[in-house]
């Protein structure tokens, strides 16, 4: 067993935790971004993030060039998908198809975290007027 801090084989990759920068999304306030495996590390087909919204921070209304495939980590907070409003927790999913505006705001004093599963390549962000 290797016991470097990413382990990568011809079959696969292990990035360990202290090896993954966060930064923070410019066009939010309080999103900061992990990113876990994408095609740098090998995967082709899906790039794997992690998102924390920390306590009063938010996202704009926006659209993706992409799909996106949440998981929620922990906290609790607030996703707007077209026009509705969903409050989110822990072990909950959620599916935002290509093109369909979103946002993010955490209400809560509590840390929101979540993983974001996307297909590789490139993705424009467009930020949505209200």
């Amino acid at each position: 067993m290797a016991d470097s801090d990413s382990d990568q084989s011809e079959t696969g990759l292990v990035r360990r935790h202290d090896d993954i920068e966060y930064k923070p999304v410019s066009a939010a306030d309080g999103l900061a971004k992990g990113i876990l495996v994408n095609e740098s590390h090998g995967a082709p087909n899906v790039a794997l993030r992690r998102f924390s919204l920390a306590a009063g921070g938010d996202v704009p209304r926006h659209t993706n060039d992409i799909e996106h495939e949440q998981y929620v980590l922990s906290g609790e907070y607030v996703v707007g998908v077209d026009d509705e409003e969903y409050t989110v927790s822990a072990g909950d999913a959620i599916h935002i198809p290509a093109g369909v505006v979103h946002w993010y705001r955490n209400e809560g004093d509590e840390e929101g975290a979540f993983i974001c599963a996307v297909p590789t390549g490139e993705d424009e962000i467009q930020l949505v007027e209200d």
